[in-house]
């Protein structure tokens, strides 16, 4: 069982950068995958960035790219997600996942992750 607590949402100004962190409760094995998800009111949950909890892998989905950085510290139980030139379209809750039975590259379907957090929202003003 995997417990992951997010935190770090808030309110920005557009342009501005927020660092989201999700703790997980023990740590995951090494071919886990952990993810960021956000869901948007009236939206589908959307997928936004998944590394390999060494590290080595990263995928981002194209509306982040260049904007936003996962990472993770293995020895504090860690990942992260800097948002860095936000923009109100990013408006939403964000979710960590963790996909524990990998069986693709990049996993970006919710479906894929069987462990998730409660979620940290985030509001960009404009």
């Amino acid at each position: 069982q995997v417990q992951l607590v997010e935190s770090g949402g808030g309110l920005v100004q557009a342009g501005g950068s927020l660092r989201l962190s999700c703790a997980a409760s023990t740590r995951t094995f090494s071919s886990y995958l952990m993810g960021w998800f956000r869901q948007a009111p009236g939206k589908e949950r959307e997928f936004v960035a998944v590394c390999t909890w060494s590290g080595s892998l990263t995928n981002y989905a194209d509306s982040v790219k260049g904007r936003f950085t996962i990472s993770r510290d293995t020895a504090k139980n860690m990942v992260y997600l800097q948002m860095n030139s936000l923009k109100p379209e990013d408006t939403a809750v964000y979710y960590c996942a963790v996909d524990s039975v990998v069986s693709t590259w990049p996993p970006r379907k919710s479906q894929e992750f069987d462990y998730w957090g409660q979620g940290t929202q985030v509001t960009v003003s404009s």
